[in-house]
């Protein structure tokens, strides 16, 4: 017995992705009952776990910007996969599902990650420390990305609804796709050090004690990262109709929905995040909840524009009143934070206030 508990404890961030891909692949296209519904969650707990170790193996390998990078597309591209596929499937039933997910990342990532990253840095050193270039010019593609795709849709004429004609939705995929990647091609080839840990000598001083994972260590975190992101989103998506009727007993609107998918699919992101801003790496955790708010609308709005020719029905992606104004308040307020370089946790609890101001309203209207 004891030989067993070592052993699960030594490999169990191999074990659990591996687990986690058997209990995807029995519980695929069946209907669960709660009970069941509660362990195949605890399964996705675990994968969640095992992708923030085999994320962080990769990131201390490959080294940073490029470490958190590789969490937040990998996340995102599966995100995205699971949107397609809801939105599929569901036919007109899920007309918003795509606003109410990429919008709910983007409260998640630049209110509820971005806070508590801030929060727990102020708590360890007082003043959380960052670079005020490199998380400005995320802020600044984050806010136009979220305006060109959820606020416009609600003010153009073309097509009746907040909804963009064809013309519109191909531009604002290809404008999504360009500013995503010159973004990227300027945090990991032009202006690198932007994005790097104002106390990097600090930094690389504890590293010298931990030696970086060979290459094949690597390899094998990055193919154990990928089977754990698969799932996380593939169990999220079999107890999504669990989660549905749950909401719908509740009397909750059907935006919840969107909000509890995004905080499954952000959670790896979430605890790394958070696991950074305690190592006092705190450029890291920002580069991880705004590169995740980023990836979400740049990969999220190009993908649902080629799906467009397969799902039937109206594409909202125009918000509301009161999500615009929370867009905006997260925006100004973000900018505010970010120009100092520099943060209290005052600034770490004003945006977990407009964070849980989103959670409220999402599900109080």
């Amino acid at each position: 017995m004891g030989i067993m508990v070592c052993f699960c404890s030594r490999y169990w961030s191999v074990i659990l992705p591996l687990a986690a891909a058997a209990v995807l692949a029995a519980s695929w296209g069946r209907e669960l009952n709660p009970a069941v519904a509660g362990l195949v969650a605890v399964w996705l707990i675990g994968a969640v776990l095992s992708a923030v170790h085999h994320a962080e193996t990769v990131a201390h390998r490959v080294g940073e910007p490029f470490g958190s990078l590789i969490l937040a597309v990998a996340v995102t591209i599966i995100e995205v996969g699971l949107i397609v596929t809801l939105m599929v499937s569901s036919g007109e039933k899920a007309a918003s599902l795509a606003r109410d997910t990429v919008f709910a990342a983007v409260m998640i990532t630049c209110n509820g990650i971005f806070g508590l990253s801030l929060l727990v840095g102020a708590l360890r050193r007082r003043v959380a420390v960052f670079n005020a270039e490199g998380t400005g010019a995320a802020l600044a593609t984050v806010a136009t990305l979220a305006t060109l795709s959820l606020v416009l849709p609600t003010f153009t004429t073309s097509e009746p609804g907040p909804v963009f004609s064809a013309s519109q939705l191909i531009f604002a995929a290809v404008a999504s796709l360009v500013l995503y990647g010159v973004f990227v091609m300027v945090q990991t080839i032009r202006h690198p050090d932007d994005f790097l840990p104002v106390e990097d000598a600090l930094a690389e001083a504890e590293d010298e004690h931990d030696e970086p994972p060979t290459r094949q260590q690597a390899l094998l975190s990055l193919g154990l990262l990928l089977v754990a992101l698969i799932g996380v989103v593939g169990l999220a998506k079999v107890v999504s109709p669990n989660i549905e009727s749950g909401i719908a007993a509740a009397g909750l609107p059907q935006s919840a929905v969107g909000v509890v998918i995004a905080l499954l699919v952000l959670l790896p992101e979430t605890i790394a995040a958070v696991r950074a801003a305690r190592r006092e790496r705190m450029q890291i955790s920002l580069n991880l909840a705004l590169g995740s708010a980023m990836a979400s609308i740049g990969l999220t709005i190009p993908a649902i524009a080629l799906a467009s020719i397969w799902i039937e029905g109206p594409l909202m992606l125009g918000l509301g009143a009161t999500q615009m104004v929370l867009l905006a308040l997260t925006v100004v307020v973000g900018a505010l934070t970010v120009v100092p370089g520099r943060a209290t946790l005052l600034q770490g609890c004003v945006h977990l206030v407009l964070f849980s101001a989103f959670v409220f309203l999402a599900v109080s209207p």
